[in-house]
């Protein structure tokens, strides 16, 4: 007869990562799931993972996190959601909903005429300066409601 796993060993299971090693997370609100999805980020990843989510809850002190569709999502009270971050495999892939109408602009275009990304490479320099100051100019524009 085959055994049942116990509740404990499920708790403690490391998440599936995904393609480009992005983590499964599963949805849910508040800061513990993004923990979780930093925490289960690969390698160098992580380093960048807690690095952004340090720099959002620093300029945006009563931050919104979720964790949806396996990416962690930042919101700002009850204007929805304004960023949101997904590992690939050669970079982290930060996603401002309203980056088009941030000044200046983040460097990557999108599909959508309003999303604007920014791309996060282990050996890249990062700006943090220009990352917190798009941070704090997409806190205060409506975010996207999901």
């Amino acid at each position: 007869m085959a055994r049942k796993a116990s509740k404990t060993s499920a708790k403690t299971a490391k998440p599936v990562l995904l393609a480009g090693g992005n983590p499964q997370i599963a949805k849910a609100d508040g800061d513990a799931p993004v923990q979780a999805y930093i925490a289960a980020m690969p390698g160098w990843k992580r380093d960048v993972g807690q690095r952004l989510d340090a720099l959002i809850a620093r300029t945006v002190p009563s931050v919104r996190k979720a964790v949806k569709w396996s990416s962690p999502f930042y919101g700002a009270d009850d204007q929805g959601w304004f960023l949101s971050f997904h590992c690939f495999t050669k970079y982290v892939k930060v996603a401002f909903f309203r980056g088009a109408s941030l000044q200046p602009p983040p460097p990557g275009s999108s599909k959508h005429k309003d999303v604007r990304y920014l791309d996060v490479y282990e050996d890249a320099p990062f700006d943090e300066a220009q990352f917190t100051a798009w941070v704090k100019q997409a806190s205060r524009l409506p975010g996207e409601r999901m």
